[in-house]
Parts: C-alpha cells; sequence; structure tokens
C-alpha cells in the first residue's frame, strides 16, 4: 500500500471511533510487540523464518516461566504488557475525576489502584496487583508518592529516563482531542510525577501527536507536523531527523535499519538493547528516547496506515512493543481500522475487554469538553469586561 492511498481514511471517523481507535490500536500493537521485544530484526526473523506478520507464541516457547531474561512473564500469543495496563490505570483515573489530570491525580488516583485493586495480569495468567507487573520505572510512582511522600509535581526526578510515562499517555491526548498544544501541557504535568528530562518530554509530545491524530483532515505528515511545533531539545531533534529519513521510503521492510541509524545519536541505550551503555537513560537536553520518534517514522512510512506501521514497528525490534503501542495509538487515532481479527485475539488471549475503557473514556472526553467550554466563555466574558469591549458569541 502506497502512503499517498492511506494518507486521508480517517477524515470521515467520528470522535468515539478514533479514541476506540487508538485505544485498542494501543494494546494490540503491544501484545504483537511484546514477545519479539528486546531482539533486533536480524534475530527476529532467524526466531520466526522471516518477519512477524501477527500475534506470535513467546520467544522460548513453552520454557517462557524459567527463560531468561523474561522469566516469569508470559510475552506473546496475544498477551498485552505493561504498556496496556498502565494506559487502562490512566483511564479509570480520568473516569474517576472526570476533568483534565495533573500530577497530583497520579498520586490521589493512580497511585492507589497499582496498590489496592487486583487484576487479571495477562503475562502472569493470574489475578494480581498491578504493582506487581509493571517495571522498576513504574513501581518509582508507588515508592516515591506513597512511601517517600514527594511533591507530585517533582516526583519523577531521580528515575531512569526511558519511555515509561510516554507509553501510556494516549488517554491525554484522547481528552485534548485535536488540540495538540492543551495535550502536551497536560501530559507534561501528569507526567511529572513519573519522569524527568527527555522521558517526560516524550510524554507530552506523545499526547500532543494523538490529538493531532484526532483531527478531522489529520494526515501522518500534520501529525510530525505538530510534535515537532511542540518538542524541545533532543525530542525535537530526534523526530526531525527520523521521520525525514522516513519519507524516503514506502514499505516499512527498507527502513527498519535506516531508522535505527537515524535514532542512534539520540538513543543513550547504545547498539546493544540488553546491556546499556554507561550513560544510559540519565537525564540530558541532547538525547531521547527511542520509542517516539521510530514510532512516528513507522506513521511516516506506512502513510498513517495501521497494519503497515504497526508491523514495522514490532519488526524494529529493541523496545518494540512501547514502539508498537505508540505506533498502534497514533494510526489508530487516524481512524485506520485495526483489524478485528487481531482485536478479537489479543482481548481474548488477554481476558480484557479491550473497548470498555475506550467508551468511557469517551464519555469523559465529551465532558470535559462541555466543561472547557464553559470555562473559556467565562474568561473571555470576564476579559471583554475588563477591555470594555462587547464579548463575542
Amino acid at each position: 500500500m502506497k502512503r499517498e492511498e492511506v494518507q486521508n481514511t480517517g477524515r470521515d471517523v467520528p470522535l468515539d471511533e478514533r479514541i476506540t481507535g487508538a485505544l485498542v490500536g494501543a494494546a494490540v500493537g503491544d501484545a504483537l510487540g511484546g514477545p519479539v521485544e528486546g531482539y533486533s530484526p536480524e534475530q527476529i526473523v532467524e526466531r520466526h523464518g522471516g518477519r512477524v506478520h501477527g500475534v506470535v507464541g513467546p520467544w522460548n516457547g513453552d520454557d517462557w516461566r524459567t527463560a531468561r531474561p523474561i522469566a516469569p512473564y508470559h510475552k506473546g500469543d496475544g498477551h498485552v504488557t505493561d504498556d496496556t495496563l498502565m494506559t487502562h490505570a490512566l483511564v479509570r483515573v480520568y473516569a474517576t475525576v472526570r476533568d483534565h489530570l495533573d500530577a497530583y491525580a497520579v498520586a490521589d488516583h493512580l497511585v492507589p489502584d497499582l496498590m489496592t485493586n487486583p487484576r487479571w495480569i495477562p503475562e502472569l495468567e493470574a489475578e494480581a496487583l498491578p504493582l506487581q507487573r509493571i517495571f522498576l520505572a513504574e513501581k518509582w510512582l508507588v515508592a516515591r508518592l506513597h512511601y517517600g511522600h514527594v511533591d507530585p509535581r517533582e516526583a519523577g526526578t531521580g528515575n531512569i529516563v526511558n519511555c515509561g510515562a510516554a507509553m501510556y499517555m494516549a488517554p491525554v491526548g484522547l481528552v485534548n482531542a485535536a488540540h495538540p498544544a492543551a495535550a502536551y501541557a497536560e501530559a507534561l504535568d501528569v507526567a511529572g510525577a513519573h519522569q524527568s528530562s527527555y522521558g517526560r518530554e516524550a510524554a507530552g509530545v506523545f499526547a500532543a501527536a494523538v490529538a493531532a491524530a484526532c483531527a478531522p483532515d489529520a494526515t501522518a505528515d500534520s501529525v510530525v507536523a505538530a510534535c515537532l511545533s511542540l518538542a524541545k531539545d533532543g525530542t525535537r531533534a530526534a523526530i526531525e531527523r527520523v521521520c525525514e529519513e522516513a519519507a524516503r521510503h514506502t514499505d516499512v521492510e527498507s527502513a527498519l535499519r535506516p531508522l535505527r541509524e537515524a535514532v542512534a545519536p539520540f538513543d543513550t541505550v547504545g547498539p546493544d538493547y540488553r546491556s546499556p551503555s554507561l550513560g544510559a537513560r540519565r537525564p540530558s537536553r541532547l538525547h531521547a528516547i527511542e520509542e517516539l520518534p521510530v514510532a512516528l517514522g513507522m506513521v511516516v512510512v506506512a502513510g498513517g496506515d495501521f497494519r503497515h506501521a504497526v508491523l514495522g514497528a514490532v519488526n524494529y525490534g529493541r523496545d518494540c512493543d512501547s514502539i508498537a503501542t505508540m505506533a498502534g495509538a497514533v494510526t489508530g487515532a487516524l481512524g485506520s481500522p485495526v483489524p478485528d481479527d487481531w482485536a478479537k485475539t489479543v482481548a481474548e488471549a488477554s481476558r480484557l475487554d479491550l473497548w470498555e475503557p475506550a467508551a468511557a473514556l469517551t464519555a469523559v472526553t465529551r465532558e470535559v469538553f462541555a466543561r472547557d467550554v464553559r470555562r473559556r466563555r467565562a474568561h473571555e466574558e470576564a476579559f471583554a469586561r475588563l477591555d470594555g469591549t462587547p464579548c463575542s458569541d
């Protein structure tokens, strides 16, 4: 499929379908990328006898319970990972607060949810607290906010700088649908409880990307333009460089190695994903997480097409569950359909209703927009009175 054939597929897609596409698409991308996370494109080809084209089993087959370094997680067979668990947790916070969120909402609602409400954890094949599955960078939220009583706006300082906050920021973009600047600002506030430096910046830019993708006439190129208008420092430079390279390709196969080469100067992890460099994941104004620029690059290569962007992200390897989560959210928000067979397989295998969080967030998004309109009109009226000018309708 050529880029121009899919650029405007979502022009007439309504809000509820975009939100559903983004959230279901993110979960599907997460599940497809999970079993090959941490490996190179060459290793993926060797293991699977070619590129991954859908749901596959665990890397180590039936030995997943004990095989290192994955144990004890059942990655594969359609199981979502912590990316989706955190995304759904943030949706639940929105469903509780029913307004814009900030770092205090993370402390007051997200952390207790992770600590006290057992849920089905697909990779553990058991009911457990989400806290028992999430990565150390996410456990940081509990350590700093619940046990350390740190100011939520500053709690992210000191954590490793990675994609941990960015990976679940799609709901922020959706609540601010078609308003990238507002999504960026809100996500920066929310992510302040979790991350600092370019990890926090990536959270803001990813939320902006999802918000931009919801605009009626949005395309892959307009999403990237919105991101570049907001992104700062190394994050902006990485997105610009990767997307310039992506624009030279019309198929994801040819883009796999060039996109890695484009992002490499900004990535602190280094060439061996499982053996990070000494300077990995430390604060910097010059660097960026790898996942967001590559996800946007795959969206550009695919021209906004969900299937192509997500499969490109999956076969890229490295942190491909998060890359595919982001690519799936953006293309889903653009209106590119999520394959029904993938969505049903992931929902059944993960024992999760992938559509309920979307319905809940759609209702919240409409409520928040109505409240924003009232607040904006009140401000307009107050300013008009201050300025001595009539307030327009």
